[in-house]
């Protein structure tokens, strides 16, 4: 497959996006991050992007609240065209997207989910994991569909739910897998080693 030419989208901080530029700083993600979108105006994902040089935008998405579609969804695309992206990256993006984005990059588009999917899908699942009463969560790299969370998984990693656990020690703690996950996880897909058959995701060998 060769390197990754990367469009992140996100609509908060940016952690995740910066594990990955952090990876391919140490030389185990083959990949460049080629821009940086978000429908979040001052998003901390655009600031962190352009401390690294990356091209980062704000773009609107109205008139959708949860949702990338439509003519906001053909500007990202032209966006991300215009910037060579062939692989996209959701890191923390709080819109479901559709299906002109997934045709236009079919198999080509990834999100990372704080919970072992399809345990917990939607927002704040850590909260959800707690609430739950789980002994164990985690998070899933897993490849997009127009569904909640609900594409092929490639890649999870677990974390125990200690006692005393609170939603914010819980969540940095699935942080710190989800930082080690990413990267993984495009590297495989970098290597050419991923293959899709349905819902399974088969990992080949080196």
């Amino acid at each position: 497959m060769g390197t990754l030419r990367i469009g992140v989208l996100g609509s908060g901080a940016g952690s995740n996006m910066q594990s990955l530029l952090d990876a391919i700083a140490a030389g185990r993600l083959d990949a460049r991050v080629v821009c940086v979108l978000s429908d979040v105006a001052g998003a901390g994902i655009l600031e962190r992007a352009r401390r690294h040089g990356v091209p980062a935008f704000h773009l609107d998405a109205a008139p959708f609240k949860t949702k990338l579609d439509g003519e906001a969804e053909q500007r990202w695309i032209g966006t991300l065209r215009e910037h060579g992206a062939d692989t996209i990256a959701l890191a923390g993006f709080m819109r479901m997207v559709k299906r002109g984005l997934l045709q236009t990059f079919p198999q080509r588009v990834l999100n990372i989910h704080p919970a072992l999917l399809p345990a917990f899908p939607g927002l704040r699942a850590w909260e959800q994991a707690l609430a739950y009463g789980a002994k164990v969560t985690g998070c899933t790299v897993h490849f997009v569909d127009e569904g909640m969370d609900s594409g092929p998984v490639v890649v999870q990693r677990s974390v125990p739910v200690l006692p005393g656990d609170t939603p914010a020690t819980l969540h940095a703690r699935i942080q710190e897998q989800e930082h080690r996950a990413y990267p993984e996880a495009l590297q495989l897909l970098a290597a050419d080693r991923l293959r899709v058959n349905g819902r399974v995701v088969a990992i080949l060998p080196v």
